[in-house]
């Protein structure tokens, strides 16, 4: 039976903007807006790939090796990121980063584009669970770590709306290779910027054997039920950049009209993130799991996305794109205050990657599902495909939370001090 998570002493919703956030956050923060903002890597890897003269059948296989990288990334950089610490992590994987962007916009032969394009995806996302892991080591609080992880999420939204619409002029002027070029330059910029700002690692710190490895964060039961609900609410999510697209074009709408979901699906974070931020912040100081919210996320994102294969016009679809963002917010925000939760101390980074790693999964999850209901009923099937995955999802928080309320069972910090007293 797993065990219960400890629940922390939450200091007031208030205290989240009683003291100022260090400059190492401000850094943290502008760095994921910058590398999201020039990541034009994954977006416009196909259209690369179709520059390049290759078959849909291969453009498939190069976008499934970049989401191969990317899970390994995630999982990857979270280890790294608790044994060696965020400055080493993020200075190592941009630096990785600024070399393997100008090799995959310049090569042109299969294997190698193959090859470039999974070591791409490797570290394309690699802050994530750094960043994750640093926010959870700065800042003691539960409602402290929302309102940073809800800012930075709609860094991650705003960075995003960017990519599109000044990678697509970009493209239109310079090229597709060159995008890939900038990105690199970004991910220079930010990782100088972690080496720079951030502290190194302390002598023999993250040395302790005692530490959590992956091996026990896999039998964490918790961990599994926690990742599955993600999963399927991160399937939807996922489906606004990448089942719509198809939807869209079956419907015979071009990318023009696909632009303005993207603009909907910004002005609806644009407009929610400042008021949802800070309520979802107070929730967090009420001290109780998130696995209530991580529930009705899932439901909004099924049922939001849903609607996209219930419309037929460029109005339709904007509707579901900007009816999914309330379900995306609470989705981010709650499943980062249970991967904090459940992540025994030294294994935030772990639990963070781990958890990471269902992005990638979602992203090739999405347009399967896509096509599938596509070639199997149209626009109703996807409708009851997208809704009966956001339903599972939320149905899966329920053991979860069951778990996380488990009594008379120690805690994982105190499971850690009862293997580091026997050894």
């Amino acid at each position: 039976m797993p065990s219960p998570v400890a629940t922390p002493q939450i200091a007031p919703a208030a205290d989240a903007k009683a003291h100022r956030w260090p400059p190492i956050i401000w850094a943290a923060l502008i760095g994921t807006f910058t590398i999201r903002a020039f990541g034009f890597a994954y977006p416009f890897l196909p259209y690369h790939a179709n520059n390049l003269g290759f078959s849909a059948h291969m453009t498939g296989w190069i976008v499934a090796s970049f989401g191969a990288g990317w899970l390994v990334g995630q999982v990857g950089c979270g280890w790294l990121s608790d044994r060696f610490g965020p400055r080493a992590t993020l200075g190592y994987a941009m630096g990785a980063a600024t070399v393997a962007l100008p090799v995959l916009a310049e090569v042109c032969s299969p294997v190698t584009l193959l090859v470039s394009t999974f070591l791409t995806g490797v570290v394309y996302d690699a802050a994530r669970p750094v960043i994750t892991a640093l926010i959870d080591d700065t800042f003691p609080t539960k409602a402290q770590q929302i309102l940073v992880n809800g800012w930075r999420h709609f860094c991650v939204n705003i960075g995003a709306a960017l990519t599109g619409s000044l990678g697509g002029y970009l493209a239109a002027t310079s090229g597709l290779p060159t995008l890939f070029w900038i990105n690199a330059c970004a991910c220079a910029l930010f990782g100088l910027a972690a080496v720079l700002l951030l502290p190194p690692r302390k002598p023999g710190q993250g040395m302790d054997r005692s530490r959590p490895s992956y091996s026990q964060a896999l039998r964490d039961s918790r961990l599994w039920l926690l990742s599955l609900a993600s999963l399927c609410a991160l399937t939807c999510a996922g489906s606004v950049f990448t089942a719509l697209p198809m939807l869209m074009s079956s419907d015979g709408l071009d990318a023009t009209s696909y632009g303005w979901t993207q603009v909907a699906n910004v002005a609806a974070v644009l407009l929610l993130s400042p008021f949802m931020t800070p309520w979802l912040s107070g929730r967090a100081a009420q001290g109780g799991p998130m696995t209530g919210l991580l529930a009705a996320s899932s439901l909004l994102l099924g049922i939001g996305m849903g609607l996209a294969g219930l419309a037929d016009s460029t109005y339709g679809y904007c509707l579901a794109a900007a009816a999914a963002v309330p379900g995306e917010i609470i989705l981010f925000i709650a499943a980062g205050d249970l991967v904090s939760r459940l992540a025994p101390p030294g294994a935030h980074g772990r639990y963070a990657g781990l958890w990471g790693s269902n992005l990638a999964l979602a992203v090739i999850a999405a347009p399967l599902l896509a096509v599938w209901s596509l070639s199997h009923g149209g626009g109703i099937t996807a409708t009851w495909v997208i809704c009966g995955t956001g339903a599972l999802g939320a149905v899966l928080c329920w053991p979860l939370h069951s778990s996380l309320r488990t009594p008379n069972a120690p805690t994982p910090r105190q499971s850690s001090r009862t293997a580091s007293t026997a050894r």
